[in-house]
């Protein structure tokens, strides 16, 4: 057992995950069960997560809750697990080269089940399920173009940045952890009132919500099934350990729906790895690349050169004496309100000569793409013609509590410009038991 240890910490075999001692110190056996030779290269990006797990087995009843939870809907990890596969390489790759725990990769399993588009009540959004106050702390940007903290990439190195601090802060993964959830300040005063009562400071020893409670053992649960698939009859998909995306920077504005039919994607796989666009147009202007898997780049390339069509709804003006934003607001049949917007111009800046414009195209419109199906055609691009969108559809929504113009938009698959656009709203504001009517998605009500 010792020798196994000292080759574990020497890296030349693992333990599952060197992690077999709890936050006491105390040796736990069921770790001891197998072990891995890091001489051997990682098969793909499932295993590099078991040789990097670091942080100490939580084997309590709550995580053996969460685990058989866990077990009994494969189906449900499956699903996960199918998600999470355009990120991990990512994600696993910057874990490691922070030196960082890769359990930590495994943590948007409990905060979005790894969707990007994820949006909660207290209004966290994107993988790792940033508020809007904590993403601007790490610098994520939230405007009207874009909101980073459903990017990918941004949102994992603010998260991983986030995490780092806070371990820092605490001393210690599972107090880390629980903060990332509950708030650094939260577990600091939890943990203030322990050492004043004379008692234990340990994660397991304070009083937390239950939220924050079955954190940690949400996380541990799904490393344990992680860890052992086959014990809990759990098919994770297989993850290359390769890159699965790559990005690629922009020239020109083009229609979201016009760059996934380019890359000859469908648009649901386009906007999961391109979710921080608000806008139904990627702007050139606003420096945001495009996140292409790595085998669609040559083709987008391609086809991006042969195609002669329309790239975006979207055009530019440049401004003439004596114009007001109002005047070219009513010229190319757009809101002033939209307008200014769309060129990040404060309410009562006014237009000057030779200012350059952007004129906003028909919001969330554009050429589209359905989703495909098993009996789809391939898209037609590359120089040939592009079927043009059959005209929208509308249904009813009824406004919910808790719900909000984003979530709605997401909801949908629409944008919350055309939410705004087709119920003529001034404000975000909503109130609950009110109808609005959603675009392009059929006549239900």
């Amino acid at each position: 057992m010792l020798l196994f240890r000292l080759l574990c910490i020497l890296g030349l075999v693992a333990l599952v995950g060197c992690s077999g001692f709890d936050q006491k110190g105390r040796y736990v056996a069921e770790d001891t069960s197998r072990t891995i030779d890091l001489t051997i290269p990682p098969l793909d990006v499932w295993e590099r997560i078991r040789r990097g797990f670091a942080i100490p087995n939580l084997n309590t009843p709550l995580s053996a809750k969460w685990t058989a939870y866990y077990a009994s809907h494969p189906e449900a990890m499956h699903r996960m697990a199918e998600r999470a596969g355009k990120y991990l390489y990512y994600i696993v790759d910057e874990i490691n080269r922070r030196g960082l725990p890769t359990e930590l990769a495994l943590l948007p399993f409990v905060e979005s089940a790894y969707n990007p588009s994820a949006y909660s009540s207290a209004r966290a959004s994107g993988l790792w399920q940033f508020i809007p106050s904590t993403g601007t702390q790490f610098k994520l940007k939230q405007d009207w173009w874009h909101d980073q903290r459903r990017d990918p990439i941004a949102s994992t190195n603010a998260a991983l940045d986030y995490l780092e601090y806070l371990f820092e802060f605490q001393g210690d993964w599972y107090l880390a952890l629980a903060s990332y959830n509950w708030g650094e300040g939260s577990v600091k005063q939890a943990v203030t009132r322990n050492m004043a009562r004379g008692q234990s400071t340990d994660y397991l020893s304070l009083n937390m919500p239950n939220e924050t409670l079955n954190y940690v053992p949400k996380l541990q649960a799904i490393k344990n099934i992680v860890a052992d698939p086959e014990r809990y009859a759990v098919v994770l998909p297989q993850v290359d350990n390769s890159p699965y995306f790559v990005t690629v920077q922009k020239k020109v504005n083009i229609d979201f729906t016009v760059a996934a039919q380019l890359a000859e994607m469908p648009i649901d796989d386009f906007r999961a790895l391109n979710p921080s666009f608000n806008q139904s147009v990627i702007s050139a202007q606003e420096e945001h690349v495009v996140i292409l898997p790595r085998n669609k780049v040559d083709i987008f390339n391609a086809n991006l050169l042969q195609y002669q069509g329309e790239l975006s709804s979207w055009k530019t003006y440049e401004a003439k004496q004596g114009e007001t934003f109002s005047s070219i607001a009513a010229k190319f049949g757009v809101s002033e309100a939209r307008l200014r917007q769309a060129n990040r111009i404060e309410p009562n800046a006014r237009v000057t000569a030779e200012q350059i414009i952007v004129i906003p195209g028909p919001a969330g419109q554009g050429i589209q793409l359905a989703p495909a199906t098993a009996n789809a055609p391939v898209p037609q691009v590359a120089g040939r013609q592009v079927n043009q969108a059959t005209s929208q559809q509308v249904r009813d929504h009824v406004v919910r509590k808790g719900d909000s113009l984003d979530s709605i938009a997401r909801q949908y698959n629409t944008t919350v410009v055309a939410l705004r656009a087709l119920n003529n709203l001034k404000t975000d504001a909503l109130k609950v038991g009110a109808k609005l009517r959603i675009p392009g998605t059929g006549n239900r009500s």
